[in-house]
């Protein structure tokens, strides 16, 4: 799925002394690039995985470990002329895909902008073996969401995204979707539910609620904002067929996704599937489409 991200706005956190913080301890690439393409003995490494942009060239990163924010961080990266390195062999940025996970190799300095800056960075390493495009797979929800009853989302300035119902995300890899798909249109995400942003000030009341009902949702509008969510049903994954017997079970997921404006404007995807495929892509059906 092509994009073009925007250029970040970068909302500057402050840099720590040397323009950037220093990362893990180093450890030792494996597997290994030639000698010749050997990094500097004081570089660090972390795993990644890449959650968009590998068309482009231009990678948003979800860290996953040894990353110097305890895998939360959310990156932004410029391939270039970066060696990258897949399945040991010597490839180029157009040979990278979105959902592998990718061992960076740096020498551990991060501007700490939002998405963060790497400092120089000497290699990409990637096993193709280990692609599982799952944040492909919620972006797209979320797009498809988007552009169905656009009514919706006339004149918003703001953007809400709520994935904590995807307990196989990382929080690194809900970020980094949230980002990128806000990128897509030109808005700066706010993750949380609907009850958090509310508590924040994003909601204002439509009328006053009835007794009892002071807590409802019902009663509440975003004026300049649209909300979107997504909610795995872990049961009713196990429900979905499993293919023919002696095969090997494809791996599913059902879900539920949700654009809000207010009590009185939502559009929802509900009874969804998703299969990952043998290359490490996922697609989904829709099994109704409701507004309210």
């Amino acid at each position: 799925m092509k994009r073009n991200l925007l250029v970040p706005v970068l909302l500057t956190l402050g840099l720590l002394a040397g323009c950037g913080v220093p990362a893990g301890e180093a450890v030792t690439p494996s597997p290994a690039p030639p000698e010749e393409s050997a990094p500097p003995a004081d570089s660090v490494e972390m795993t990644c995985r890449i959650v968009d942009g590998a068309e482009d060239g231009v990678l948003m990163l979800a860290e996953v470990e040894n990353g110097p924010y305890d895998g939360g961080g959310v990156y932004s990266f410029a391939v270039g002329e970066t060696p990258v390195w897949i399945d040991g062999e010597r490839k180029t940025a157009a040979d990278l895909t979105d959902g592998m996970l990718v061992t960076v190799c740096w020498n551990g300095m991060v501007a700490e902008s939002y998405p963060a800056q790497l400092g120089e960075t000497y290699s990409l390493r990637a096993e193709s073996a280990d692609t599982d495009d799952h944040c492909g797979l919620y972006l797209q929800v979320l797009s498809d969401l988007w552009d169905a009853s656009g009514g919706l989302n006339e004149g918003v300035e703001e953007l809400g995204v709520d994935l904590s119902g995807v307990p196989g995300l990382t929080p690194s890899e809900r970020s980094a979707i949230a980002w990128a798909f806000g990128q897509d249109h030109g808005l700066f995400p706010v993750e949380g539910t609907l009850e958090e942003l509310r508590e924040q000030g994003y909601l204002t009341p439509m009328a006053e609620p009835a007794e009892d009902y002071e807590d409802s949702l019902a009663y509440y509008q975003w004026e300049k904002g649209c909300h979107f969510s997504i909610d795995v049903d872990e049961d009713g994954a196990q429900s979905l067929p499993m293919g023919a017997e002696g095969e090997e079970p494809p791996e599913l997921v059902a879900f539920d996704a949700r654009k809000w404006r207010s009590g009185l404007g939502a559009y929802f995807f509900d009874d969804c599937t998703a299969q990952r495929g043998e290359d490490g892509t996922w697609t989904y059906t829709v099994g109704a489409e409701m507004i309210s």
